[in-house]
């Protein structure tokens, strides 16, 4: 039997297909209408319930940025998407009925690909309300591929998270990527100049970390030197 969410993906999959095709040679109105359709497409599989459908949202979503499509819309159904199961719950019984890590962290990583202020800003946000590692890395991937530390917010935010899983459940690679991220934020703001930053790449040198990740912390404290020069 044909689900309605099921329909709802075809029919959203067909009018995606025949915005694309009628793209290759239009006016700047219709290259207007045509992206304000894929954003409407965008928007309405990105609220839909179900992890299959917000699968494809994600999927349209990486068509869009492809060829050029970061608008706000899809800034904002990204948003949505990473947030899903945190702000935006689902519940029945007293049961959560959308927590679904990979499709937060899908959104995460195309954040990095947006790279607007904006973007950034929902991050932070991300930041602060995720709790699992695995999107909260590809958040701080994105961070660092966006590369903006305005007021050292950035780094503040990214050493406040990787502290608190430091005091019960070290990860790694969340410690990693935090590293590879200060080390990008340091290379495009001249330096770090949070002192939290440098105090959580000394715990990552001495804490509960396997030893690569200690001794790219230790790496990491040398190379910083340079910037005090």
């Amino acid at each position: 039997m044909i689900t309605q969410k099921r329909v709802l993906a075809v029919v959203a999959a067909g009018l995606f297909t025949i915005s694309l095709g009628i793209a290759q040679e239009m006016s700047v109105e219709e290259s207007y209408l045509q992206e304000s359709i894929e954003n409407m497409i965008i928007r309405e599989q990105s609220q839909a319930d179900g992890r299959d459908t917000k699968l494809v949202a994600l999927e349209y979503i990486a068509d869009a940025i492809n060829h050029g499509n970061t608008s706000e819309d899809v800034r904002t159904a990204l948003e949505y998407l990473s947030l899903e199961g945190l702000t935006n719950q689902v519940r029945e019984n007293g049961r959560l009925m959308n927590n679904f890590p990979d499709v937060r962290a899908r959104a995460a990583a195309y954040l990095g690909e947006i790279g607007t202020p904006e973007a950034k800003n929902t991050l932070l946000k991300i930041m602060l309300a995720e709790t699992e590692p695995m999107v909260l890395t590809e958040a701080v991937k994105s961070l660092a591929k966006i590369g903006l530390n305005d007021n050292e917010e950035t780094a503040n935010t990214i050493s406040w998270v990787v502290t608190r899983f430091d005091v019960l459940n070290p990860d790694n690679l969340l410690a990693l990527s935090a590293l590879e991220a200060f080390e990008i934020l340091a290379q495009k703001n001249g330096g770090l100049k949070d002192p939290s930053a440098v105090r959580t790449i000394l715990r990552i040198a001495d804490g509960h970390y396997i030893k690569p990740v200690q001794d790219r912390a230790r790496q990491l404290i040398f190379d910083l030197r340079q910037y005090s020069k």
